[in-house]
């Protein structure tokens, strides 16, 4: 069955209390590498995190004004690579912080949208089709893929919580 507008965003907020719960994990577990030749814990956040702010200030914030979209196409390796780089210079606290409120961003601004302004496609600075709804659906999809990543590394340290 198809989830209404409320139960997907929902879904996007219920992240934020997943990465609280991953706080409670210490520093070097955060500081691990997921599996063999990955992204450390801190790195998955801290790329989730950015990916939030980026298409928060390009898209959502620029709907919500009603400006035109700047959000772009961008080089998935080379935005991923500056995130690493990013989590480096950043503790574990900060880096929840910053994802708790780059994400409550978003749900902020998209909550109580009507249905009309959930579907509307915009024309992004590509001049390709946006919508919230497609964004929102494609970023649970990406969250469950880094959940089902952390989920697993976190077996691999005894950990079931």
């Amino acid at each position: 069955m198809a989830k209404t507008t409320d139960e997907m965003i929902e879904e996007f907020k219920s992240f934020t209390s997943y990465v609280r719960e991953l706080e409670s994990l210490s520093e070097q577990v955060w500081n691990t590498p997921i599996a063999e030749g990955k992204w450390t814990l801190k790195d998955v956040i801290a790329h989730m995190m950015l990916w939030d702010q980026y298409f928060y200030e390009e898209a959502i914030y620029k709907i919500k004004q009603g400006e035109p979209l700047t959000v772009k196409h961008l080089n998935f390796d080379e935005f991923n690579a500056n995130a690493m780089e990013y989590s480096k210079t950043r503790s574990k606290k900060t880096i929840v912080e910053e994802f708790i409120e780059k994400r409550m961003n978003i749900i902020h601004d998209i909550t109580g949208l009507n249905e009309e302004e959930y579907t509307r496609e915009y024309k992004d600075g590509d001049k390709k089709k946006f919508s919230i709804k497609k964004y929102v659906r494609a970023f649970i999809s990406h969250d469950k893929h880094h959940k089902k990543q952390i989920e697993a590394f976190k077996k691999t340290l005894h950990i079931t919580k």
